[in-house]
């Protein structure tokens, strides 16, 4: 599967549509807030351009591609009003950055009232805001050398640039991935060393791209699907997905050498493996990591910002929730390797999944990372 051109979340406005569920997305840019906050305040401490640069990697569509760029700006016009400036705040170059395939067409839509409504909340002296569009892969140079001020990506990182090679098993019998979608528990030893290298090269490709784009002093606020050091690598969505298209082998429905040949190219690290990564890279240094546990299904966030959104979800079960965000997510790959025939038994026989598991661990929840660096 070629990653730049087929994978994408759910475009639109529909039901199944990234639009509509990413609830997990929104939440995880509110608590992750005080850590963009803290880079902004930090970087005006020691200059103040006149145009700062903004880039969002993995910026997708929907009510996030603008959210974090809305919340950077605003923290970046509060900090100069604490500063006392006599001038304005500063111009802002926005870069919009995803893969070739994301909804960029629904991002541009929206812009106009973006734009008004900056103009209405934020009065004459807030200085223009210039967007652009950036479609291309972030493991590699996307700007010009000393063009960024500040980096922010979320739920991005944890996609890697492809799949490990190797896992069809054909060079390597040891490699192949029987029955699963991504490295777990019962996979070989050769499996899970793969993410792990591909993760490796690819994380430290991105470092080394930024770097490259970043003028010195320059913040960046990384967030990403994680895991605990001692965790099993396995990662629930994709062992249940797993799961039931193996179900769906069973009844003859699939073929098992379809399943056997598809894996997810995603990798969920633990917090010092990021850290021994940015010493090794060496561009940045860490000012700050974390970690924090969010609902899989993101309903904290509905509870607390929506309750029009909020009651209208009563109808759907946890299970049901888990099941359309992750549609929205990976529902393009799936369907392009399985075919769209299958996809809605598929995601309901998913949503029972989460139901029972739920049942027996309600506490369960996904663990994100952030990490804030500084350019030396």
């Amino acid at each position: 599967m070629d990653m730049l051109q087929e994978f994408h979340m759910n475009k639109g406005q529909g039901e199944d549509s990234y639009a509509k569920n990413c609830n997990v997305q929104n939440n995880i840019l509110s608590v992750t807030k005080s850590f963009v906050e803290e880079a902004i305040q930090g970087y005006f401490d020691n200059d103040f351009p006149e145009t700062m640069a903004i880039a969002d990697l993995g910026c997708s569509s929907g009510p996030t591609a603008l959210a974090a760029v809305s919340e950077i700006m605003d923290m970046v016009n509060a900090r100069c009003l604490r500063m006392d400036r006599n001038s304005a705040s500063p111009k802002f170059m926005v870069f919009l950055n995803d893969l070739p395939g994301n909804d960029f067409n629904g991002v541009f839509a929206s812009l106009s009232s973006f734009q008004k409504k900056l103009k209405e909340e934020k009065g004459n002296d807030f200085g223009p805001c210039f967007i652009a569009g950036l479609p291309g892969t972030f493991y590699g140079r996307l700007l010009p050398t000393n063009t960024l001020h500040f980096v922010h990506s979320s739920c991005s990182l944890h996609w890697l640039s492809q799949v490990p090679p190797g896992l069809d098993g054909k060079d390597n019998p040891m490699m192949q991935n029987k029955g699963k979608m991504y490295a777990s528990v019962t996979s070989p030893s050769e499996v899970v060393d793969a993410y792990k290298l591909q993760f490796r090269k690819d994380f430290l490709l991105f470092l080394k791209s930024r770097a490259e784009e970043m003028i010195s002093g320059g913040r960046m606020v990384l967030t990403l699907m994680g895991r605990r050091l001692n965790d099993p690598i396995s990662y629930y969505p994709w062992e249940f997905l797993s799961q039931c298209l193996m179900n769906l082998v069973s009844e003859g429905i699939i073929e098992e050498e379809k399943v056997n040949s598809f894996n997810v190219p995603f990798y969920a690290p633990y917090v010092e493996e990021l850290k021994q990564l940015v010493e090794e890279e060496s561009s940045f240094f860490g000012y700050r990591f974390g970690s924090f546990e969010v609902e899989w299904d993101g309903h904290e966030h509905v509870k607390h910002n929506n309750n029009e959104l909020f009651h209208s979800c009563e109808v759907l079960t946890q299970g049901e929730r888990i099941a359309k965000m992750h549609r929205a997510v990976i529902g393009s790959m799936l369907e392009h390797f399985f075919g769209g025939e299958i996809m809605d038994e598929l995601f309901h026989r998913y949503s029972r999944v989460w139901d029972d598991h739920l049942t027996h661990k309600p506490d369960s929840k996904c663990l994100s990372l952030v990490v804030s660096l500084i350019r030396n």
